[in-house]
């Protein structure tokens, strides 16, 4: 049996256009405000946030 070991736990975005459903999703209206949910994020769910471009992070776990 395999468990699913690699997923989205967020989505850090300034850009809603860029996002879709299935995944918590943090909508922030300055670039400063997204890095500081990203980096709270990661801590708070035990996750890695990784930059996707200028307007978009995504939190994972590996």
């Amino acid at each position: 049996m395999s468990a699913i070991e690699k997923y989205i736990l967020a989505v850090i975005t300034t850009d809603p256009a860029r996002t879709i459903g299935g995944t918590a999703v943090f909508i922030c209206k300055t670039e400063e405000e997204m890095h500081f949910y990203a980096k709270n994020l990661e801590a708070i769910l035990d996750g890695i946030a990784h930059g996707i471009g200028d307007d978009l992070y995504i939190v994972v776990k590996h």
